[in-house]
């Protein structure tokens, strides 16, 4: 194993020295240098994970030690140390960055301790920007289409601000992508982004689940919860479904909109809050305002920047990038090779109307590129729904005239959840209803289908753990 390379900065020879050698001793590789521009000097040769610098140097202090080694490029850990009379140069150097301080003379074994806390913190450091930089790249706006473009502008227009935006789109157009893109580029992006569905909780549970509880504030309130705006205090807020927001939780938002607080279930205290609001929602929210169901003042906050996203049939144009972009992640997650699609199979997918968008295009190449038998997905791997199948029962529109309501429903509930493998969450999603109207329906439909039908019910049922 690569042995950590400590960089010590002391003036009296002998100190360096004595902490060079005891650093060796127990396994690091240690250099030392007598002043800062000497030691300067050796960074960019000897890429030091950790500095340890005493922090009164005459020719620079930890502070500005600090800085210079910012400049050349190097995030190594730094620990500063300084006697008992010179501890406020230690606290500048950490008000600077440094990531600890030793107070002099220095104990060889403390050293080590130290300095491998320091480390630590600095391979965090290093897997959270790692991290952050793939969440950035699965963000990233697939497409080139003139559509996509325009929302693209928008997208990078806005981020910088602090205005609410609000993402109008069919389900699966890519809502929470737009959110968490304005999020990444914005400067609040080193803050949390959270995410709440409106349409997947009651009433009383969404009131606690964005706004928090205080203890005893219902039977199983034990203890004091932070809700998601708290959580997301510096960050972003992603509100999906806000048409579904009860009226008053409502009145609640919009008090965090107009005043930056909040007030936790069962408690007085009014919180302060700085979050920015990104808002979804499927249809045209002064639609709602016009029928009633949603405040004039709540959608005029939210509607700061209007964000349409078209559906992915008006942009097909993008197919070919997304299935690229789908087949890399399947095989970057699942190790295996593919090089991509035959002609063929870009062919049925150009010719399919995606009424579940990109999220139905991903769930499809994922599945198609589990069961491809070469390097290439083919026509045969696609669903045959793509291929323009039918189930067993006469299509939705052959019901149209003379079918019941009933029947309609039942059609569209049951060729969409054998498209999405049967997974009802995925299905009210694309159909823009409550996980639970889905499994209530099933139950209806169990009795009164045969064959694949029957079967795509038992697998929702099985998927949903229910049976």
């Amino acid at each position: 194993m690569k042995r950590e390379r400590i960089l010590v900065i002391d003036g009296n020879p002998l100190d360096g020295a004595a902490l060079r050698a005891a650093l060796c001793e127990r396994g690091f590789d240690a250099v030392e240098a007598g002043s800062a521009d000497g030691a300067l000097a050796l960074v960019p040769s000897f890429g030091p994970g950790a500095v340890l610098a005493d922090a009164t140097l005459p020719d620079c202090d930890g502070r500005t030690l600090m800085a210079r080694l910012r400049e050349l490029g190097s995030d190594a850990a730094v620990v500063v140390s300084a006697s008992q009379p010179e501890l406020d140069a230690a606290v500048a150097a950490l008000r600077a960055g440094a990531d600890s301080y030793l107070l002099r003379p220095i104990d060889g074994a403390q050293a080590c301790v130290v300095l491998e806390k320091a480390l630590e913190r600095r391979r965090l450091r290093r897997d959270r920007a790692e991290l952050r930089e793939q969440a950035r790249a699965r963000v990233a706006l697939i497409g080139s289409t003139a559509e996509l473009a325009q929302v693209v502008e928008v997208v990078r227009r806005v981020a910088p601000t602090k205005a609410t935006v609000l993402v109008v789109g069919e389900a699966g157009t890519g809502k929470e992508h737009v959110a968490q893109a304005l999020h990444e580029a914005s400067p609040r992006r080193e803050r949390p982004f959270v995410r709440v569905n409106c349409a997947a909780l009651s009433e009383i549970l969404l009131d606690s689940e964005l706004f928090g509880h205080e203890r005893g504030a219902f039977a199983d309130a034990d203890a004091r919860r932070e809700g998601r705006l708290e959580q997301a205090d510096g960050g972003t807020l992603y509100l999906d479904e806000v048409s579904r927001l009860p009226p008053s939780l409502q009145v609640k938002l919009l008090r965090v909109l107009q005043h930056g607080e909040i007030e936790r279930v069962g408690g007085t205290e009014a919180i302060k809050v700085d979050v920015r609001i990104v808002a979804g929602a499927q249809h045209d929210l002064a639609e709602e305002v016009r029928a009633g169901r949603f405040r004039d003042d709540l959608y005029y906050r939210l509607n700061v920047v209007a964000i349409p996203l078209p559906p992915l049939r008006e942009r097909k144009a993008d197919i070919p990038a997304l299935v690229n972009h789908f087949i890399e992640a399947f095989a970057r997650d699942q190790g295996k090779e593919l090089a991509g699609v035959t002609p063929g199979a870009l062919s049925t997918l150009f010719a399919y109307d995606w009424p579940g968008n990109v999220r139905e295009l991903a769930n499809v190449i994922a599945r198609a590129a589990a069961s491809a038998r070469g390097n290439e997905i083919t026509g045969e791997d696609l669903s045959p729904v793509l291929h323009g199948g039918r189930p067993d029962e006469s299509a939705a529109s052959a019901l149209i005239p003379g079918a019941t309501l009933f029947e309609i429903e039942r059609e569209a509930i049951l060729r969409t959840l054998e498209q999405c493998d049967g997974s009802t969450a995925r299905a009210a999603e694309i159909l823009g209803v409550s996980v639970r109207k889905i499994q209530y329906r099933l139950k209806e439909y169990r009795s009164g289908v045969s064959g694949r039908r029957r079967a795509s019910i038992d697998e929702a049922f099985r998927v949903a753990g229910e049976k």
